[in-house]
């Protein structure tokens, strides 16, 4: 898979650091040729020997070891690689690459090199969510910077929450994915899929049928073109792809969030059925069922991602929306694409004789400003090809 790759694994400081020495297994079983690079904080957590012992080669460490830098000097050695990867990153390490530093060998190499990077961030939740990570993140990310994960659940610490870095196969994945050749290799797809939840009370929540499948089969094709995947999902029923960064969240107003965060990319695929109303006045106890009157709701409409993103000062060059309909199909869609503001809209007809709201199967219209094309029904895996090549056209 990664056969004649030669990858940098720079090691940073955190509890996460043995999964490190997995991933180095991993790659080389896959045919890459690792060099790793351990920081200071990084050898705590593992040592130098077992790093060295599954990489087969010398573990580069000191910025300013005369030895090494008279046989491969920092320039050359950031250089030398076809992929940089840093797992874990730490929030440190971020900031230091946000900023430009350049203070040990490891942030030395990351400002040096010509070559791209990916990241693995690993960190305490509450790290995680700070409002200066989240600059870095965004920072990185516009200076063309790979994340992968970080995965939710539980934490050295004790907490749990988003944070935990990404598991080495998906880590794998996303590298696999960064050289994967194609019409879209370099551009960066927005795609949001699934439904959101909006909480009633604790345990309720309003909702709808959509599975995910869709939005989960285009970041797929999206993928093997050779693009790099920002994969923004609601609570779905099917598996999130592989070789993509994924971000889970609830509600409309989380997904709104994370599309931010997630610009600027090259194109957006706003394929989530995001609920069009929340409950206002959402209830912080399950509500019981007494002989009271029954609990009366108070609804708010949710924002509109899509518009938001057709009218944001970084708009995408490519805005695709969805528009799920039971009556009226085209006509509907044509008058959202023209109220919402964005390129294309893909129309289906999600009544539930046609079995298409998480079925496997699909039948769309594709709505653009040169009018209507009627696509045969198909499984959703081929709909999904079919529109990433188009996208790919679009970009290219």
């Amino acid at each position: 898979m990664l056969a004649g790759k030669h990858v940098t694994l720079i090691i940073g400081g955190g509890i996460a650091a043995y999964k490190s020495l997995d991933l180095i297994r991993k790659l080389r079983r896959a045919g890459a040729h690792v060099t790793p690079v351990l920081t200071r904080a990084g050898a705590e957590f593992v040592t130098p020997l077992s790093v060295a012992a599954l990489a087969g080669e010398q573990v580069y460490q000191d910025l300013f070891d005369l030895k090494d830098e008279t046989e491969m000097g920092h320039i050359q050695l950031s250089r030398a690689a076809d992929l940089l990867v840093v797992a874990p990153a730490t929030a440190d390490m971020m900031a230091k690459m946000a900023g430009g530093h350049a203070d040990d060998l490891a942030t030395t190499l990351l400002l040096a090199t010509d070559k791209p990077v990916l990241i693995a961030p690993a960190m305490n939740l509450r790290m995680w969510d700070h409002a200066a990570t989240r600059r870095n993140l965004a920072q990185l990310r516009a200076d063309g910077v790979g994340v992968v994960g970080p995965d939710s659940g539980d934490m050295a610490c004790g907490e749990f929450g988003p944070g935990r870095m990404a598991e080495p196969d998906a880590i794998l994945d996303a590298i696999a994915a960064g050289f994967a050749s194609g019409p879209l290799a370099g551009k960066r797809v927005l795609v949001t899929s699934g439904p959101t939840h909006e909480p009633i009370d604790p345990v309720r929540y309003i909702a709808n049928r959509s599975s995910g499948a869709q939005g989960t089969a285009i970041a797929t094709a999206l993928r093997d073109l050779g693009a790099d995947v920002v994969f923004v999902t609601g609570p779905a029923s099917v598996a999130h792809p592989t070789g993509v960064h994924v971000v889970a969240v609830e509600t409309a107003r989380d997904m709104l969030q994370a599309v931010h965060d997630a610009l600027p990319v090259d194109a957006a695929v706003m394929a989530a059925a995001v609920a069009d109303w929340r409950v206002e006045n959402a209830f912080t106890q399950k509500i019981k069922k007494t002989t009271q009157a029954t609990p009366e709701l108070m609804f708010s409409e949710n924002p509109d991602i899509l518009k938001t993103v057709s009218s944001h000062e970084l708009r995408p060059k490519l805005v695709i929306g969805f528009a799920a309909e039971t009556e009226n199909v085209v006509a509907n869609a044509t008058t959202k694409r023209a109220r919402k503001g964005c390129d294309w809209i893909v129309a289906n007809d999600v009544s539930p004789a046609t079995g298409i709201m998480g079925g496997a199967e699909n039948s769309v219209h594709l709505v653009t400003a040169h009018g209507v094309e009627d696509w045969p029904r198909m499984p959703k895996t081929d709909v999904a090809r079919q529109l990433a090549d188009r996208i790919a056209k679009a970009l290219t």
